[in-house]
């Protein structure tokens, strides 16, 4: 066309991105991919086929890692790892700023290698995944320099298993890879089985800059390699992003086994218009949020909310902005919407969207090439419980709702059971920072959508996973305490002996929303010194006693809106109460371990409730520096109800530490007291009770920890369980987690070796919130 032929039609001609190096690359290794394991690629074998989703061509053949095949990664990355962290802080950042450059001087060969892999459009993989994977690269790099100053007293995990999706192949690996290398651990990674081509130039890229042998070691295969790297006993961490199906099968197969683990799942993230926001501006945002990467997006802006006034209009201008998109060979600079990674996942989108029996569906009128592409597609008039509205579709598929007020938005928007990130719309800035402290998500972008930063906290809440990459959260997530542990000494109940009494019942009762409570099975047991006198009775708690309490606690929510300073004055007051009956709680103690820590213990328990006061209206988040002109936000929001088994041998600190820590950051709790000696527990709520706790907060309940650990695990508005009692309840506990992926805390640690800042920590997540100002 002439110049003046293109202004008058605006159409766009071809632009295409030529792929002669990318392939040259991949015939120069043979078109066939061994593993890369202790510096080298293993020989190759034609196990599976990687294709090119645009149009169907096999780009190379892999290998499926077998248990042979992990074994040796494995080994090789526990060999490689205490060399690799007596490198120090400087020699790995010496090694992972190499990396950095080396993806910026060879950014287009990956650019191109991944949308040959994966479908997506050039413009993305050029212009938003290469820079942000130099971005992690060059970030960590610094955090590597910086660990010895800024992080004392933490170590590497060890060997890290990493499982990465194909919606994101080399960005995933930046964010798994980049932070484990800075802190010391090394690594074993599967890249998914459509999109392994990338992962597979890095490791050429790691031979080429110096990373040392065994350090970085990637297995390809189908889901079963990875399922025997997270399960493989010399795995120290697993890293997973994909689907929350088999994160919670991950949750489950490592349970018990000690390791630490991170999970990054689905997502059906609203995104909220309202009548006040630009319209214009929130269209743009919402191609963004749904049709980037084919909406093949974890956090995606799968669900519209808009609200009734200006939704007529918005569907409008959306529907012109969707007919004016290219879809089309993603290396055509100029295509909007490139293919769908593979046609199992094509039908899956079909399956989906024809099985909708409700709304009015809309499909964009562009141009539609043969093969794996699936058009940009509208749903609107969904009820907020419709399966579209509640389920990943994972394709270029919007569906729709409306909403009047802004209570009703927060209503529909956190009627999900994933929790990854949320955009909000509205000029009135009151409106979007009232609004997004109220979503459960752990991203919130304000008048924006889908920006990522290695400065910036990423992950999840409720089904969407937990954990967090990037920023110093994604750091902690693989170091642990350098010192070595004590370990917490197991206690059982002291001998029964005779009974006796003056008369008087001396039968303590449980505590529930503030109140003394019955047990619901009514049994209790009696409660012996080591001299084998009776000391009272307390009630075991049954399930139905679990459930009252974590009811109680999910109706206190409203401690979570409360200030640190209010909760702080509370603390102090419960200090205060405590200390005025020391000698008397220190009887107890003694009475009850036969022991003579019982003063030491209740001074400790009054110096870790000042501890968590003093933290209460300061443990907070911060802005983080960011490349954009605005803010990310990293704030620091309770984690909700936790169940706690509290430590058998301190009958009032294992009590009172855990219990300071989750109030103070506004999370309500049931505590299972210690089990041979609850009587210190029973005592303490009448220091509760006169020191203004509102009802619910704190609930008490007696009785085995055993009886108690599976509802708790089990019960779907227990937001987390933190155990210090019997080891061997670790597996129970962590495997009722993956039911709705609730945090778990499994320490073996003494509670007073415990700072007061772990507790902290583990009673908050992390909610990143963006907010851009300007140009």
């Amino acid at each position: 066309m002439s110049v003046s032929e293109i202004f008058d039609s605006m159409d766009y001609g071809p632009a295409p991105e030529s792929a002669g190096d990318a392939l040259a690359w991949l015939v120069d290794q043979g078109s066939r991919f061994g593993h890369f394991i202790d510096g080298a690629f293993t020989d190759p074998r034609d196990d599976f086929e990687s294709r090119n989703p645009a149009n169907d061509e096999v780009l190379a053949t892999l290998t499926k890692g077998t248990a042979a095949d992990v074994d040796a990664a494995v080994a090789a990355a526990c060999k490689a790892q205490p060399r690799w962290e007596k490198l120090g802080g400087h020699g790995r950042a010496k090694v992972l700023y190499a990396l950095a450059r080396g993806i910026q001087k060879h950014s287009r060969l990956f650019a191109v290698l991944e949308t040959l892999d994966n479908g997506k459009p050039i413009r993305e993989s050029r212009d938003i995944d290469v820079p942000l994977v130099a971005r992690h690269f060059y970030y960590h790099a610094g955090m590597a320099q910086l660990m010895e100053e800024e992080l004392p007293g933490r170590a590497p995990l060890g060997v890290c298993g990493q499982v990465i999706p194909w919606n994101f192949p080399l960005l995933m690996l930046a964010w798994k890879v980049a932070p484990a290398l800075a802190m010391g651990n090394t690594v074993v990674l599967k890249p998914a089985e459509y999109t392994s081509i990338t992962a597979l130039c890095f490791a050429d890229l790691c031979a080429q800059a110096g990373v040392p042998r065994g350090v970085v070691n990637i297995v390809t295969g189908h889901g079963d390699t990875g399922a025997l790297i997270t399960e493989h006993d010399g795995i120290d961490k697993v890293a997973f992003t994909g689907s929350t199906e088999v994160g919670r099968i991950i949750r489950r197969a490592t349970a018990g086994q000690g390791k630490a683990l991170t999970l990054e799942l689905g997502g059906k993230s609203p995104y909220i218009v309202f009548e006040d926001a630009d319209l214009d501006s929130a269209v743009e945002g919402l191609v963004d949020a749904i049709w980037f990467n084919q909406g093949q997006v974890c956090c995606a802006g799968s669900r519209l909310l808009v609200q009734e006034g200006v939704a007529d209009d918005f569907y409008s201008r959306l529907k012109r902005r969707m007919d004016g998109l290219r879809v089309g060979d993603p290396l055509d600079k100029c295509i909007d919407v490139g293919a769908i990674v593979d046609p199992v996942q094509l039908q899956t989108i079909r399956d989906m969207v024809d099985g909708n029996t409700e709304g009015e569906t809309y499909v964009a009128a562009c141009d539609m090439p043969e093969g794996c592409f699936y058009p940009p597609t509208l749903i609107t008039g969904l009820s907020p419980a419709a399966p579209l509205m509640q389920d990943e579709i994972f394709g270029p598929v919007l569906c729709a709702t409306t909403f009047r007020t802004p209570y009703e938005a927060v209503q529909v928007a956190n009627n999900t059971r994933y929790g990854l990130a949320a955009s909000v719309w509205s000029e009135n800035i009151n409106t979007a920072l009232d609004i997004a402290p109220r979503l459960a998500a752990g991203v919130v972008w304000v008048n924006g959508t889908n920006m990522f930063d290695a400065a910036a906290p990423f992950g999840g809440v409720r089904e969407s996973g937990f954990g967090r990459e990037g920023g110093w959260e994604g750091l902690m997530a693989y170091t642990r305490d350098a010192a070595k542990p004590k370990t917490r000494a197991q206690v059982a109940p002291h001998k029964a002996g005779k009974a006796g009494g003056d008369g008087i019942d001396r039968t303590a009762k449980m505590y529930v929303g503030g109140k003394q409570a019955r047990p619901d099975g009514g049994y209790s047991r009696r409660v012996w010194s080591k001299q084998g006198k009776m000391l009272g009775e307390v009630g075991l708690a049954n399930r139905k006693d679990v459930r009252n309490a974590v009811e109680a606690a999910h109706k206190a929510s409203g401690w979570a809106k409360s200030t640190g300073h209010l909760r702080a004055q509370i603390l102090y007051y419960v200090a205060e109460n405590l200390s005025a009956r020391a000698d008397e709680f220190a009887h107890r103690i003694d009475g009850l371990t036969g022991k003579r820590g019982g003063k030491a213990e209740v001074e400790a328990s009054i110096s870790t409730l000042f501890s968590a006061a003093a933290w209460a209206d300061k443990f907070s988040g911060e802005a983080r520096d960011v490349p954009i002109r605005g803010l990310a936000l990293a704030l620091r929001e309770p984690t909700g109800v936790i169940g706690v088994l509290c430590e058998d041998a301190a009958p009032l600190l294992g009590l009172v530490a855990p219990m300071a820590g989750a109030i103070a950051m506004g999370s309500t709790c049931v505590l299972a007291a210690s089990d041979p000696f609850p009587l210190a527990a029973t005592d303490f709520y009448q220091v509760l009770d006169t020191s203004d706790v509102p009802g619910g907060v704190v609930n008490i309940l007696t009785g085995a920890h055993g009886d108690m650990a599976g509802t708790l695990a089990d019960h779907l508005d227990v937001d987390a369980v933190w155990s210090f009692s019997d080891p061997g309840l670790a597996k129970r506990i962590e495997e009722g987690a993956a039911g709705n992926l609730k945090r778990t805390w499994i320490d073996p640690r003494p509670v007073g070796d415990i700072p007061v800042r772990a507790y902290l920590e583990a009673a908050t997540d992390v909610k990143t919130v963006w907010v851009p100002y300007g140009a």
